[in-house]
């Protein structure tokens, strides 16, 4: 059985999962990120991947923080 992939993003519209052009969907999250921001610094937080490279985790730290504007960000590097 060959693997399915989605080919095109797809947006919330009324509760259904329509196709839309990766520039409404980057447009979605970019909206989405910015009525986060509103609310404030701890309305936003990230958890990283300790699997992933430091370098992978470096970026989400510095996205969470510079970014969002946030300090809330985890990545589960104790283990």
């Amino acid at each position: 059985m060959p693997r399915q992939r989605l080919t095109t993003p797809l947006v919330r519209v009324n509760d259904e999962l329509v196709p839309a052009t990766w520039d409404e969907a980057l447009d979605k999250v970019a909206a989405g990120f910015a009525a986060v921001q509103d609310k404030g610094e701890t309305a936003f937080g990230m958890f990283s991947c300790s699997k992933s490279t430091n370098e992978m985790n470096y970026a989400a730290q510095r996205f969470a923080r510079k970014v969002m504007g946030s300090n809330n960000i985890d990545s589960c590097n104790r283990t």
